[in-house]
């Protein structure tokens, strides 16, 4: 099949979570309004997961997995994930289905006007100290970005390939994925989305890597903003 559309989705240690989450993607490959494969990054899980993880590929074609030798963290996880998808359009959810996959499909009604749509998600259903940070965190990321976006933290989102492969992902820039875009001159939009409470496992965000890390990560996005190189080619002989 000529897939279209590449969900990727993180795993660090999620063995409690991976059977729903095969069931969900499942019943939504049965909905994508494009063609749809699964694209699973272990990110060097330390308990059962990478067993189930094998399981389910074997069973589903349009599933496959790469395993990390060690835990890196989520922006390396998306970072392998943008470098291997083959297909036109890349996308993201966390293994803790806090989001639905089926809103995919509200992103992508979109994708064909944007380089990046991302979702926002509505009523959250966290605690009341992460949804706090979150806010904080948002706040001091708009300040410095000015990218306009209401929830960079939601794992929902859609991305032409061709701008995901441009991103010079480092440690912590997940959550500047619309601000990257932008530095590329491209568009982004945001769609609210459903949230879910987490069901099993544990959330692998305190609340330094909520607020103190994405400060310290807006410095850096400040000066990749102040080098950022954009060129089109006019013209040429091959």
């Amino acid at each position: 099949m000529d897939y279209k559309f590449t969900i990727i989705v993180p795993v660090y240690n999620e063995e409690d979570n991976l059977e729903r989450l095969e069931a969900e993607l499942l019943n939504y490959l049965t909905s994508s309004i494009v063609s749809t494969k699964i694209l699973i990054v272990n990110d060097g899980s330390t308990d059962g997961s990478q067993a189930l993880i094998e399981n389910i590929c074997q069973k589903h074609s349009n599933f496959n997995y790469i395993l990390f030798a060690k835990n890196q963290g989520l922006s390396t996880a998306l970072k392998a994930g943008f470098d291997i998808a083959t297909t036109e359009l890349v996308g993201y959810i966390d293994a803790d289905l806090q989001t639905t996959p089926k809103d995919f499909n509200l992103l992508l009604e979109h994708i064909k006007d944007y380089d990046l749509v991302t979702g926002v998600r509505q009523n959250r259903k966290d605690s009341f100290i992460k949804n706090v940070s979150s806010s904080i965190a948002n706040r001091i990321r708009r300040l410095f970005t000015h990218d306009g976006m209401d929830d960079t933290g939601c794992p929902l989102k859609v991305i032409k390939a061709e701008y995901a492969k441009r991103i010079p992902m480092f440690k912590g820039l997940h959550r500047f994925l619309p601000a990257m875009i932008l530095l590329q001159n491209g568009t982004v939009k945001q769609i609210p989305v459903q949230h879910f409470p987490r069901i099993a496992g544990t959330s692998k965000f305190g609340l330094r890597k909520r607020l103190i890390s994405p400060l310290i990560d807006c410095f850096a996005y400040l000066w990749m903003n102040r080098k950022k190189i954009n060129y089109n080619i006019k013209k040429k002989s091959f």
